[in-house]
């Protein structure tokens, strides 16, 4: 198999700590992808037509697409549990919902500060998006501490990408403060080996 991936990309780094985690990494080859909204790669849209990445290229069967997809294969794939049955399952894919929330709307204020002119900004709009993190933070910390601390799942996964690009895009905005508990939960889970693998040279 044959992933389209960028390291800095928190959706692109799901995906390798699922393939960490399933011990699934040495099945895949790694195609670094440099893109952006304004500069799509023509080989990656190729492959998935909104041009997106991650994209897993499987020598039997359709390129797979959007991060949740593939990590759902991979668990598949794998064996795994990541995503579980049951009454537990709709809590996981929840869960992964919020972290994938969470990377959607730190995206979303990378790009108005790196990609939009700086006259062209929009404070208000930045503003709103943190605004969400901010709310997802504190459902996590007062919701969630409970499922984070059970079994690994890919809740967990989504959640803990998503905090780590915080740090690594928006660190001076502080999504620790008045979150501790999330805080504390972080530090043990950034700690994992497959977190430690795949983070980002720049970070």
């Amino acid at each position: 198999m044959k992933l389209a991936f960028n390291p800095a990309s928190p959706y692109a780094r799901k995906v390798a700590v699922v393939l960490h985690e399933t011990s699934q990494i040495d099945d895949v080859e790694f195609s670094e992808v440099v893109l952006s909204p304004l500069a799509p790669d023509a080989e990656t849209a190729q492959k998935n037509p909104l041009g997106k990445i991650p994209a897993l290229e499987r020598p039997d069967g359709v390129t797979l697409y959007d991060s949740r997809v593939i990590c759902a294969f991979l668990d598949e794939r794998a064996g795994s549990g990541l995503i579980p049955s049951g009454a537990r399952r709709w809590e996981t894919l929840t869960l992964e919902a919020t972290g994938d929330g969470i990377m959607d709307a730190a995206l979303l204020v990378t790009y108005e500060a790196r990609l939009r002119p700086a006259e062209l900004q929009m404070e208000p709009w930045t503003d709103a998006q943190w605004d969400k993190i901010m709310q997802a933070c504190t459902a996590l910390n007062t919701r969630w501490m409970s499922h984070l601390a059970g079994p690994l799942d890919m809740g967990q996964i989504s959640v803990g990408c998503a905090l780590a690009y915080l740090d690594f895009r928006h660190d001076a905005r502080g999504w620790r403060k008045g979150h501790d508990a999330l805080a504390a939960w972080y530090e043990t889970f950034s700690a994992r080996a497959s977190m430690q693998a795949s983070r980002s040279p720049e970070a």
